[in-house]
């Protein structure tokens, strides 16, 4: 945080101000604004973030491609920012879209990138699919 801000002001007031974590970077949990499944989880830039801002389309950064882009480019599963929501010291966003193309939103083609459920059977940990 920085000295021209108190806490009572980043976690009460008016200003929107992100807090972006060291790599410049902060989360974004989307969820669909129809019905709240949450969607995916991304990571932003302030120029993803500005964008998004700007046009009301989610644009997010990738860690892996280390590049900005814009959703449904390449998939056709755009999605429209409905509301942004900041937590209580903005380091985290909250997004709630309406999704284009048929709804997916994972790059496997699944609606959510939260399909598997973790369970612990016996002692053993395993992923089972969940059709969401």
């Amino acid at each position: 945080m920085t000295a021209s801000i108190s806490k009572a002001e980043l976690e009460e007031g008016t200003d929107f101000r992100p807090r972006f974590d060291r790599d410049g970077l902060i989360a974004c949990v989307t969820v669909d604004a129809g019905d709240g499944a949450v969607l995916m989880l991304a990571h932003m830039n302030a120029e993803a973030l500005r964008l998004t801002l700007e046009t009301g389309i989610a644009h997010y950064w990738s860690r892996s491609r280390q590049s900005l882009w814009r959703k449904g480019d390449t998939s056709g599963q755009t999605q429209t920012v409905i509301e942004i929501r900041t937590d209580c010291d903005q380091d985290a966003l909250l997004m709630r879209v309406k999704p284009g193309g048929d709804g997916g939103a994972c790059h496997t083609g699944r609606r959510s990138c939260f399909y598997r459920v973790l369970r612990s059977d016996d002692g053993a940990t395993r992923l089972t699919l969940d059709p969401i």
